[in-house]
């Protein structure tokens, strides 16, 4: 390894600190050259998933790391050399968080001796190098030997050459190496103006009020490595030390072997074994007049399917926590991909019988993709905390937490912060926010800045929509998941660190969703819903005035009553079709049977409203437009929504058979439509899918056409298994007010608020 490393780097999950996202620091270090690449954020691991993806990507060493914010010395850079250093590093940033409030992390000089075997550490000195900061230098050296190096950076502040002089002759005196950082805020120097908007944010000030607490220049962003050794020419020794620990520092997160806990069986018996015997007793009981051949080979491929990718052990403990619930009387309902699920039907995990409605089992669990499953189960909102604890009481706060989600800025809060930091007014930053609602960022121009009542050729007007622009996107905290769940069969805080959360006794991971996708972790989602506390109140009235005893799956199915009263838009009190929207829906799709609730929860959407959905299927389904399918494929795809895409998995299945896309890459258009509102990357397809298309025959009008349904999705499109789900859920409080008016009345008036 020859050149240069860059050890000192501050992403934006520094969160208000770094001016660049990871992967952007990843992949400029990538194109200068540089030999590998620190990321050191600020008491976190948060953003480090993202790096390693993109070092991946362009091909450059990350070395992970993070920086220790001390309480009683000055910090410290730690990079683990191994696997067991890294889940050193873990734990220690766990015990800073557990022992603080959410978001913050408390340590001392004497946690990080504790937990440095195998580190690499860096001490970042003090603006003012001093006598005390030379006795701690000498203390630290005893406890880690070679391991220990100082941190010295050019960093035009106008005493360099003293500062410099200072740390070498402490370096020496101490025996402590010098290595050569520049303590990276941004990826390139252009970010500097955004890296004072942020410093504003996190000081809660105006840029004319900043002062010093900005950076004297805008000189901390990545450099090339020729440029490194010419500002360090007098000492090249402290350019070889960052190569040296770049060679010591070996650990990769590829090394993350996540394994999942495995819960007891019988003796004798797999844990495959187990969910075979579970899922067929299951079905009996589902289907106590004998199981439907249809079924049956569903339950049989499924199994199969399980079997190879060995996930037995996930189902198994989803039975396990929905057992639970069951037992203490908590209604709950798999939804999401669960749906498509015969073997999650007949575990108990979902009341949507799959002899109603067909759907691929590939959309959940994909042995091409290789994917882990991903199970929602939706519980009865007032009484889902006991399933969490009950998690947490099985697997130990040691192997359970909550999965952390990212949240970002977006239009309206970039817009509102850095208008803050430039002093506009409160009025003028509503009509800022105004003119770019729900609105393409390039879209905004000056016309709807001229409607807005603002002027478009103010030149601070246009520095704050330039900077709001970069900002978008950018993490503002972590906060926790609403209902993601991790549990791991070693120690979740050796995987990743643990801190609190703001509701007492729960614990969050610092990883979201995609990271753990990243890293093949799985996670269980355990959700609330509102409607099945009114469900689970609503059928206990009825068993108690009525005696009849009746469960999600045993609501007589298919009444013609329940049709004729949603047909009539009576729908106020049933869950999903109670708005305005749906209530006008109603009476034009004429629902007549199960899979028409589907469409009808989905229909009523953003995304099909803007993709141009409704009125094509609407007249369709009327006779008004004839029905008609360019290809015998896409008729295959959309023979059941009458030609027009209105699922999710339908734009994938059109991704791969009208476009060519492999299952993967139809993947990839699924993930950017489902992150659409945070990242907006679903536009990075359109030439690939289009191209695709045409060079198979299709007309390119009808190509983009496709193209523009499918971005109509990345703006809330449902998948299929999600709206047959929330469907099940519909009909069933429906036929509650059909038939039970009074018990459905009295629960829903005695369920606390909805929500999470």
């Amino acid at each position: 390894m020859t050149g240069y490393a860059e050890l000192q780097v501050t992403t934006n999950f520094s969160f208000l600190r770094g001016a660049s996202h990871p992967e952007e620091m990843v992949a400029a270090a990538a194109g200068l050259g540089t030999a590998a690449i620190g990321i050191a954020d600020r008491n976190t691991l948060a953003g480090i998933v993202r790096a390693h993806t993109a070092a991946k990507a362009s091909g450059i060493r990350l070395i992970v790391g993070a920086r220790l914010d001390l309480d009683d010395a000055p910090s410290l850079l730690c990079f683990p050399t191994d696997r067991a250093a890294y889940g050193r590093l873990c734990r220690l940033l766990s015990v800073g968080r557990r022992r603080a409030p959410k978001a913050e992390c408390r340590l001392s000089l004497a946690d990080v001796i504790a937990f440095s075997e195998g580190q690499m550490l860096v001490a970042v000195p003090p603006d003012k190098p001093d006598q005390a900061f030379a006795l701690l230098l000498g203390r630290v050296k005893q406890d880690l030997g070679d391991r220990l190096s100082l941190a010295v950076a050019k960093l035009y502040q106008g005493d360099d050459d003293v500062r410099l002089a200072t740390l070498v002759a402490l370096g020496s005196a101490c025996g402590v190496p010098l290595v050569a950082t520049n303590d990276v805020h941004a990826h390139d120097g252009s970010r500097r103006p955004l890296q004072d908007v942020l410093t504003c944010i996190r000081e809660h000030c105006t840029l004319r009020e900043a002062g010093y607490r900005l950076f004297a220049n805008g000189e901390r962003h990545l450099k090339p490595p020729a440029e490194m050794a010419r500002l360090f020419r007098s000492f090249p020794n402290a350019l070889v030390r960052t190569l040296e620990i770049a060679g010591r520092c070996t650990f990769s997160l590829d090394e993350l072997k996540y394994e999942y806990p495995i819960d007891p069986v019988p003796q004798g018996r797999t844990p495959q074994d187990e969910l075979a015997r579970l899922s067929w007793l299951g079905a009996d009981e589902r289907y106590p007049e004998g199981v439907p051949a249809k079924v049956k080979a569903q339950i049989a491929h499924e199994l199969d399917l399980i079997a190879t990718l060995k996930f037995a052990p996930y189902f198994l403990t989803v039975h396990d926590i929905v057992r639970f619930a069951r037992e203490r009387g908590i209604l709950c309902q798999g939804r999401g991909s669960a749906a498509n699920s015969a073997v999650c039907f007949c575990l108990g995990i979902t009341a949507v019988d799959p002899a109603r409605i067909e759907v691929l089992f590939e959309r959940f669990i994909s042995a091409e993709r290789n994917e882990p499953p991903d199970i929602d189960v939706d519980f009865e909102h007032e009484r889902r905390e006991e399933v969490i604890q009950y998690v947490y009481q099985k697997y130990g706060r040691e192997r359970a937490g909550m999965t952390a989600t990212v949240i970002s800025y977006r239009t309206k809060s970039a817009l509102r912060e850095v208008g803050k930091v430039f002093g506009l007014s409160d009025d003028a930053i509503t009509a800022l926010q105004r003119a770019f609602w729900r609105r393409p960022w390039a879209e905004v121009g000056a016309d709807e800045l001229r409607a807005a009542g603002l002027n478009p050729c103010d030149h601070l007007l246009q520095r704050v929509i330039a900077l709001a622009e970069e900002l978008k996107g950018f993490p503002r905290h972590l906060s926790q998941h609403t209902g993601g769940m991790v549990i791991t069969r070693s120690p979740l805080n050796e995987v990743v660190p643990i801190g609190n959360a703001a509701m007492a006794e729960r614990t969050v991971i610092e990883w979201d969703k995609n990271d753990l996708d990243a890293l093949g972790i799985l996670k269980i989602d355990i959700l609330g819903l509102g409607m099945l506390s009114c469900v689970r109140k609503a059928l206990a009235l009825i068993a108690h005035h009525h005696g009849r005893r009746l469960t999600l799956a045993t609501v007589p199915a298919e009444d013609p009553a329940v049709y004729a009263m949603l047909c009539r838009a009576d729908s106020v009190g049933v869950f999903q079709v109670e708005s305005r929207a749906q209530m006008g829906m109603l009476p034009r799709l004429k629902p007549k049977e199960f899979y028409d609730l589907v469409i009808e929860v989905a229909i009523v959407r953003p995304g099909p409203i803007q993709g141009d959905m409704v009125h094509p299927y609407l007249r369709r389904r009327e006779g008004l437009e004839e029905v008609a399918f360019p290809s015998a494929e896409l008729e295959a795809v959309l023979g059941k929504t009458l030609g027009v895409p209105l699922f999710q998995e339908q734009a994938m299945r059109i991704a791969i058979v009208a476009a060519g896309f492999s299952p993967s890459a139809a993947d990839g258009l699924r993930r950017a439509m489902a992150t659409f509102r945070n990242h907006g990357t679903i536009h990075h397809f359109r030439d690939r899918f289009i191209a695709g298309m045409t060079g198979r025959g299709y007309e390119a009008d009808f190509a983009l056409r496709c193209f523009r349904q499918i971005e109509g999705f990345a703006d809330y499109g449902f998948p299929e298994s999600h709206a047959a789900s929330f469907a099940l859920i519909v009909y069933v409080s429906a036929w509650l007010k059909c038939h039970y008016p009074a018990a459905f009345a009295c629960a829903l008036l005695n369920s606390q608020p909805m929500g999470f």
